[in-house]
């Protein structure tokens, strides 16, 4: 008698997220000067694989540390798809462990470490395609309504705050 083969569990695809908006710093694709992230989520985690161009340069060959902090703070917003609520950054933490370069790959992950009540501690780090990690990143976000981004403006052309704000953030779809 033939045992059969365990099944192994289903494997989560990667799954491309929207924008934030079209003029997103981090991942607005009509943002000639900003990032241009694409970001994907798989299971619980974000990522983005992102290469530093010369636009971005702090020291010569090196990315700004302003410019890997804004990347980290973008990534950290898109995890508000995944918790499912609208929030805004507190406070946010970079450690510089090895100079970030311009011109390589950089796979920046992000990740919810837990929920208090309104408060999301996430965590997330980048490494180079060659296995080096070059920062980690720390922020505290706080969950607020709508209204919080009413008060400051227009909202049309916010497509993920819209999808937010509609209770659709965890029914994100896509394909890799």
């Amino acid at each position: 008698m033939t045992v059969p083969e365990p099944v192994p569990e289903p494997v989560s695809e990667p799954v491309l997220l929207p924008p934030h908006s079209p003029d997103c710093y981090g991942c607005g694709p009509e943002n000639a000067s900003g990032l241009r992230m694409e970001v994907w989520r798989s299971g619980d985690e974000v990522y983005t694989d992102l290469v530093f161009q010369p636009r971005h340069v702090g020291a010569p060959g090196i990315a700004h540390g302003g410019t890997v902090s804004a990347a980290c703070d973008d990534l950290f917003g898109f995890m508000l798809y995944v918790v499912g609520t609208p929030a805004v950054t507190r406070n946010l933490t970079i450690e510089y462990h090895a100079p970030t370069a311009l011109g390589l790959s950089h796979r920046i992950t992000a990740r919810l470490e837990r929920r208090e009540g309104r408060k999301l501690y996430l965590t997330g780090s980048g490494v180079r395609a060659d296995g080096l990690l070059c920062f980690t990143s720390t922020a505290l976000f706080v969950v607020v309504e709508r209204a919080h981004f009413e008060r400051y403006g227009l909202l049309t052309g916010h497509p993920g705050l819209d999808r937010l704000s509609r209770g659709e953030g965890r029914a994100v779809s896509g394909s890799a």
